[in-house]
């Protein structure tokens, strides 16, 4: 029994000092995680604002072959108009017309349901990084609380 009654003591006095080194560690891996996470939705608000780049890319490209695609199609109406021995007066013209005032309607879709897809990937990276602000303000206050605690459980001890 001796040797339980010398090592007793040094285990009394070393357990403060033991739960307040644990605590400062779990603060310091809390605020490692938060730092972490922020990052990764940081990344997150990265990849959203180049798919907007993408989104915009694309629209030029959809524009730029409709273009084409009207072009050729005004070509051959007019082939064809002219073809059936009609001139371009009258009904031949009005179908020209009809097509320009279409085709400027589908363009103008065309880019509002781009402007669409880069409004909500604007706000999906916004989002993203009010995420990662939230995760690192939550690992700080984590990170506080095992502060406070390897504090207490030190001046619980010695105060």
């Amino acid at each position: 029994m001796g040797w339980v009654s010398a090592v007793a003591p040094a285990l009394t006095t070393a357990a403060p000092f033991v739960a307040a080194g644990t605590s400062v560690l779990a603060g310091r891996q809390a605020s490692a995680a938060g730092k972490y996470n922020q990052a990764v939705q940081n990344r997150n608000a990265q990849v959203a604002e180049q798919e907007i780049q993408q989104i915009e890319n694309q629209k030029e490209f959809d524009i730029a072959r409709f273009e084409d695609q009207f072009r050729q199609l005004q070509a051959e109406t007019k082939t064809k108009i002219l073809f059936s021995g009609a001139d371009l007066s009258g009904t031949g013209l009005r179908i020209l017309r009809q097509n320009a005032e279409q085709a400027e309607i589908e363009k103008d879709i065309i880019e509002y349901n781009a402007e669409i897809g880069k409004a909500r990937k604007f706000e999906e990276a916004n989002f993203a990084r009010i995420q990662g602000n939230v995760a690192k303000q939550q690992a700080k206050s984590q990170e506080l609380s095992y502060y406070a605690k390897a504090g207490t459980s030190l001046l619980t001890a010695f105060g």
